[in-house]
């Protein structure tokens, strides 16, 4: 059995089909990890949704997708909370006649993932990153108590504050909220560990006095392992104790896929 990480789809069906050809991808034997965003901007949301409803209710355990910021984004368009921005191609799943049954899929998956690998011991998925002073203990607890706010009656409260940051909601909520923008959006920490949302650059081109998030000096989680996506300007990358797996394919590079077992990286261009 083989656990294959793969980063950002963004809607890009058609490499998604060859990149699994090109690792032999055997759903009864090998476990799917994909980094989040699976919609947006690409040209086919709609067939990459299909496709991980179907495999996940045919294979049961043998695919896990964890939320990115462009899922959060369609699931707060579906709650008419957010409008359409430039370059979104969600309205085919909006308008699809499943579509009730693909967004209750993506609502229940998680925000952060953590199984233990051959040879790693315990990794971590999530989409982005987590804040310097972070406990991996914590951070799980704070992803169980916003998915369950996701899977819930409330879950407009947790999207609705995301949209809004001003909108009035229960205090629990608005940390929900802002934990699950950090693990879906952070790429960099400025000098005082806070989130440095607007760059989105290489990372040799990031500001004076400020870090990538696996890269701060005081990270608590360091020396355990995290394979994360959204960063398209970083690549597909390893570190000593992280993989960044989003090649960039909706920028017309590449769709990759990482073995976790012995960090074998397979690329199929976009």
């Amino acid at each position: 059995m083989a656990t294959w990480a793969i980063g950002d789809i963004q809607g890009c069906f058609e490499p998604l089909q060859r990149l699994l050809k090109a690792i032999s991808f055997d759903p009864a034997a090998d476990q799917l990890w994909l980094a989040g965003d699976l919609v947006n901007r690409g040209p086919d949301s709609l067939g990459v949704l299909r496709w991980a409803v179907d495999l996940d209710q045919r294979f049961p355990g043998q695919l896990v997708a964890v939320l990115g910021n462009h899922d959060l984004h369609l699931l707060c368009r579906a709650e008419g909370l957010a409008a359409a921005k430039r370059r979104d191609t969600l309205d085919p799943v909006l308008a699809a006649p499943d579509r009730e049954l693909l967004l209750g899929w993506l609502r229940r998956q998680p925000l952060v993932h953590q199984q233990a690998i051959a040879g790693l011991g315990p990794v971590t998925l999530l989409h982005a990153g987590i804040l310097p002073p972070w406990h991996l203990g914590w951070v799980l607890q704070q992803a169980h108590y916003a998915e369950a706010l996701l899977r819930s009656p409330r879950r407009r409260e947790l999207l609705k504050v995301m949209v809004d940051p001003g909108q009035a909601v229960p205090m629990a909520v608005r940390v929900a909220a802002e934990f699950t923008g950090v693990v879906t959006r952070l790429r960099c920490v400025d000098r005082h560990g806070k989130p440095l949302h607007e760059f989105s650059g290489p990372l040799e081109q990031i500001p004076a006095g400020a870090h990538a998030w696996f890269d701060a000096p005081d990270r608590a989680s360091r020396g355990q392992w995290m394979v994360f996506g959204h960063w398209a300007a970083l690549g597909m990358r390893q570190g000593p104790d992280w993989i960044a797996t989003d090649a960039g394919c909706v920028w017309g590079q590449s769709l990759a896929a990482v073995r976790l077992e012995d960090r074998h990286i397979v690329q199929v261009p976009a």
